[in-house]
């Protein structure tokens, strides 16, 4: 990794604006967006000089766009929410240098070496630290189907996290395992909602008890408010419903620009950028040698308690659609 990606940058606060098209400019699209990834492209252009334009939309949103155009896309890099979406789009993906992945955590390595992980998250259940005791939270994810957690649990179906989750109980555990989960949070009353912020809300104010959302959520509401009524925790070590994935980021074989581009990618790999993710996002970092964030409490480690699931195993994002779609859900 070069040297200069090493060396300490300027706080990365200001938010990037999308420039007018030129013919020299980096495209990016980004399935992350605009106020997570910004200032990490602006932080960038200020580095390298190189400059970047960037269209922003969801990850399945741009990844139909880099299909449909094909070789004839104007993108130079894409970055996604999820691995999924890049492993679905191998066949429009560079392969990337061996040595960007030599820091990277193992478990965060794509075999294909096509596209590469630039920071994690896990999937965690909250819950309301007033309704809910310690010593009754659920050991399991498919615990929350029990009569117990009847009309108390709240999730959300059309949001990609929740899908990669889904994907992964899928693949960890079968077709009619992860169908049998889903429809008997339905059977049992569980509430769907929008996303993983409306989720943690609905806790706080009584409407359930508990959640599946994503890590980085609740310590937004505890900056705010250090007494908000809501906590998070991991199942039993190695459950689909402690699901560590990744966002990532591929050079599109089709660019026209391919040093520039990698130069991008292998920056969001730098230490300050990983830092980054950590510090003011909340996710995890997915190098070697970053500090993780303590506000994380004790969802901190999720490498220690995650299951056995590949990142090339949540492609299959279309078989989880299906069955969503099928339960009434999509």
């Amino acid at each position: 990794m070069r040297k200069t990606l090493r060396a300490s940058f300027l706080a990365l606060s200001s938010l990037a604006l999308a420039l007018p098209a030129m013919a020299d400019e980096l495209v990016i699209y980004s399935g992350r967006g605009e106020s997570f990834i910004a200032p990490i492209i602006k932080q960038f252009e200020t580095q390298t000089g190189v400059k970047t334009k960037t269209r922003y939309g969801s990850t399945a949103e741009l990844s139909a766009l880099l299909r449909e155009e094909g070789d004839k896309s104007p993108a130079d890099v894409f970055i996604a929410q999820d691995s999924g979406a890049l492993g679905a789009n191998t066949d429009l993906l560079a392969i990337l240098p061996d040595g960007l992945f030599e820091e990277q955590i193992e478990i965060y390595r794509n075999p294909a070496k096509n596209w590469i992980g630039t920071s994690a998250r896990a999937r965690t259940l909250a819950y309301s630290t007033e309704r809910v005791k310690a010593d009754a939270l659920p050991k399991h994810v498919t615990d929350l189907t029990k009569p117990e957690w009847k009309g108390k649990v709240g999730f959300a179906p059309k949001n990609a996290s929740f899908q990669a989750f889904l994907t992964a109980l899928r693949a960890q555990e079968g077709e009619d395992k992860a169908r049998a989960f889903v429809k008997g949070l339905v059977d049992n009353g569980a509430r769907t909602y929008s996303n993983n912020t409306a989720l943690i809300q609905a806790i706080a104010d009584g409407e359930i008890d508990a959640a599946l959302v994503n890590n980085y959520y609740l310590p937004r509401f505890k900056h705010r408010d250090a007494k908000f009524p809501v906590e998070q925790t991991f199942f039993e070590k190695g459950d689909a419903g402690n699901l560590l994935f990744v966002s990532g980021a591929g050079v599109v074989k089709s660019s026209d620009d391919k040093d520039d581009a990698t130069k991008f990618v292998e920056f969001l790999l730098s230490p300050a950028a990983q830092q980054y993710f950590v510090s003011t996002v909340g996710e995890y970092p997915v190098v070697k040698g970053v500090i993780n964030n303590p506000a994380l409490g004790a969802v901190s480690n999720p490498e220690e308690v995650a299951p056995d699931v590949k990142q090339d195993a949540l492609a299959d994002t279309a078989g989880t659609k299906k069955m969503l779609t099928d339960l009434g859900l999509l």
